[in-house]
């Protein structure tokens, strides 16, 4: 599925699972009300990471705990 960055407007995001960081901003999985899910999470650099990231996605890093949880959370 090709998601263009520019479609945010309207979102209303409900979140799936979220880390406990012990405060501020925090790894988190949010169902975006439109079939698809949106993941906050740690940015990692594509450089040296063996993937050709097209333009518009990045990779994330999160805890597969919180993968996991937000898995059991989707209905």
């Amino acid at each position: 599925m090709n998601m263009p960055t520019n479609q945010t407007a309207g979102l209303n995001l409900r979140t799936l699972s979220a880390t406990s960081c012990g405060g501020g901003s925090c790894p988190t999985i949010y169902d975006s009300g439109r079939g698809t899910i949106i993941v906050q999470g740690y940015l990692v650099p594509a450089d040296g990471s063996g993937v050709d990231l097209p333009d518009g996605e990045q990779l994330v890093e999160i805890p597969v705990d919180l993968l996991a949880a937000a898995a059991r959370s989707i209905s």
